[in-house]
């Protein structure tokens, strides 16, 4: 996706929405979340994504998308990016989420609101309300903004 002016702002409400859920595929091992990508057993990650979806989302919110990545060097540590199709209720995000040693990060690859607005504030806004509205655990800081 072309990065705009508002890309990073949406990027950070995503990654914050979706911290669990790359918090529980990071307990997974690596090198068995690369082994599954190398033998394309993408029923096998799909599966993993939406257990680890379940937790926080409602059912269908995300799901594992067309593929993924990795990165695996001699002395180096693994990194495993996957293809994710997150749909709250209005919005559909597809995006790719990469899975380090430490740290987990999101980058949008395209975004559709179902009703957009010609403001891209408003725009913003709604992806943040309609993530808060598709978790189970009602977020209170988020649901402010």
């Amino acid at each position: 996706m072309k990065k705009c002016n508002f890309s990073k702002e949406r990027e950070e409400i995503l990654g914050y929405a979706i911290a669990p859920v790359a918090s529980e595929l990071r307990l997974l091992d690596a090198g068995d979340l690369i082994a599954l990508l190398r033998l394309e057993r993408y029923s096998s990650i799909a599966d993993l994504v939406s257990s680890a979806a379940e937790l926080y989302f409602h059912p269908g919110t995300v799901n594992f998308g067309s593929g993924g990545d990795y990165r695996l060097e001699w002395g180096g540590s693994p990194e495993v990016t996957l293809d994710l199709e997150i749909k709250p209720k209005g919005v559909s995000v597809y995006a790719r989420l990469t899975l380090a040693d430490r740290q987990a990060a999101i980058e949008i690859d395209h975004i559709a609101f179902q009703n957009p607005s010609d403001d891209p504030d408003e725009n913003t806004r709604f992806l943040a309300r309609s993530l808060t509205a598709s978790k189970f655990a009602v977020d209170r800081q988020a649901e402010a903004a």
